[in-house]
């Protein structure tokens, strides 16, 4: 990836700040949660549901949703201690990183997520309201983050409050998860949840023309131990270290973008300067794009105060040119239990450049059929060879895929063959069949559980470079930030850059 000189000291990195398991309520434990989230994942945060100051008590209808609440607090305040021991146990500074956090919620303000950098001196805070919440973590004796999350609820039915909100402790928000997408109240992942739609009032976009200055992140808020399930949201993040401090340092400068699956690496400057910050008045502002994404992208957009100012078409290639991209995805079917699924993959005639797992786990919300959390383990053998275990079930609806897969970059050409055994059936398919759609296979007869090998992805449509100059009058404070479709309906969405007005 050839980023603008504002990332060349910096790398990037995949998380999920925000999941759950059985700390509170929820399903599987924080070890299969800490196993799942390195299957694909860089760091992690496992949060507890800790504290709803003004739960509603006065409907008689609401008491069972009371009870599930209460007693999940009591059990997060019952082993917090014990978790915060298992936290910095399982932080690998340079391998894999982990922060505590708990989940604050609030019908008035909004729910906010509490993190701290460490584990030691980390407590509950059981606030009344969000400014009590806000002294308590600035007396905190270590550094501790407020991320406000779906808040694109109506305000007083825990969306967001914006007159509320302060970017001092949060300097970032929570834009995306399995509640929806809220960037805006229009376009894709609408909010489907109980608790409501999605309303403008509590938007991104809403937020900053208000004035407020925050960047985006996106978490999966899953409930059954599968930090970064695919589909559901994981963040990017530039540092310029796999550490706490330095991923720290990283959300407090807002380097951090929102993305639902695909690990789409976006690097986006204004005037050299990197995503999350704030430069100095300009009337010209240089601005460089670079995306790599997992599949073939559809569309860049660069938004200028919340409007698209210019928006970049990838088209297909007609020369067909690697590396190529290939997703191999299993499941389907409609068998009641899971499918157990042993897959080995050889490349001939190719390299493996890359592996991308796209794993999702049980459904994030529901209760799960068996205990079996954390089925799935990858290895990448070799640059000709990679191997996964894993299960499936039947997807869940028209909308809401079960599947399990890889996302495999090979350089190779059309005869390079991916050969495939499949729960002990040989499969092979040269990258030339897959050059203009999928192939599928199947384990057996009607409505057995199927794989299939996804088109193959030439580099010209999943790296995209460009320049463009705009100019603004500078009189105020200006934002600019950057969202990426690709065709498979993945996206991604940078955190804003700021202008700052001239002073007259």
């Amino acid at each position: 990836m050839a980023s603008p000189n504002a990332y060349q000291p910096l790398g990037l990195y995949f998380g999920d700040l925000h999941n759950h398991c059985n700390l509170s309520y929820g399903h599987g434990s924080f070890d299969d949660a800490l196993r799942n989230a390195r299957l694909q994942l860089d760091f992690a945060s496992v949060t507890v549901h800790a504290v709803w100051h003004d739960l509603p008590t006065d409907d008689p209808a609401l008491d069972y949703l009371v009870a599930y609440h209460r007693d999940g607090f009591a059990k997060a305040k019952a082993n917090w201690n014990a978790h915060l021991d298992l936290i910095d146990a399982r932080n690998e500074e340079g391998r894999f990183v982990t922060f505590p956090s708990f989940e604050w919620h609030s019908s008035a303000y909004g729910d906010y997520c509490v993190y701290y950098k460490q584990a030691t001196g980390a407590a509950i805070i059981d606030a009344p309201d969000l400014m009590t919440l806000r002294q308590t973590v600035q007396r905190s004796p270590i550094p501790a983050l407020l991320i406000p999350h779906h808040i694109g609820y109506q305000r007083g039915w825990r969306g967001i409050n914006w007159q509320a909100f302060s970017s001092e402790l949060s300097p970032l928000v929570e834009i995306f998860s399995f509640h929806g997408l809220s960037e805006s109240s229009e376009g894709p992942y609408p909010y489907l949840h109980s608790m409501g739609p999605r309303d403008e009032r509590g938007t991104a976009q809403y937020g900053w023309a208000l004035g407020h200055i925050f960047g985006v992140v996106a978490s999966t808020d899953h409930h059954n131990a599968f930090p970064g399930s695919y589909g559901y949201g994981r963040l990017g993040v530039w540092a310029s270290a796999l550490t706490r401090d330095a991923l720290w340092d990283a959300f407090v400068q807002r380097r951090t973008y929102a993305l639902t699956g695909d690990r789409i690496e976006l690097a986006f400057a204004l005037n050299e300067q990197p995503l999350g910050a704030m430069c100095p008045p300009a009337v010209e502002r240089f601005i460089q794009v670079d995306v790599r994404g997992g599949d073939s992208i559809d569309y860049v957009e660069v938004l200028y105060n919340n409007h698209v100012i210019h928006r970049e078409n990838v088209f297909a290639q007609t020369i067909w040119r690697a590396p190529f991209k290939v997703y191999i995805e299993l499941g389907w079917g409609e068998r009641p239990t899971p499918t157990p699924w042993e897959v080995d993959l050889r490349v001939a005639g190719g390299v493996v450049r890359s592996v991308e797992p796209r794993l999702r786990g049980y459904a994030p919300t529901g209760t799960p059929t068996d205990d079996n959390f954390s089925p799935s383990h990858w290895q990448q053998v070799d640059d000709h060879h990679v191997r996964l275990h894993t299960q499936t079930r039947p997807n869940l609806s028209l909308r809401a895929a079960a599947t399990e897969g890889l996302g495999l970059e090979i350089e190779g050409d059309e005869q390079t063959q991916i050969v495939a055994t499949l729960n002990g059936q040989l499969v092979t398919i040269p990258l030339g069949e897959l050059k203009t759609g999928a192939r599928t296979f199947y384990l057996g007869g009607f409505v057995s559980p199927a794989v299939c090998f996804h088109r193959a992805v030439p580099v010209a449509e999943y790296a995209h470079h460009f320049a463009l100059l705009h100019r603004g009058d500078a009189r105020a404070r200006d934002w600019y930030y950057v969202r990426v479709r690709q065709r498979n309906d993945q996206w991604a969405w940078s955190s804003p850059i700021w202008v700052a007005p001239r002073i007259s």
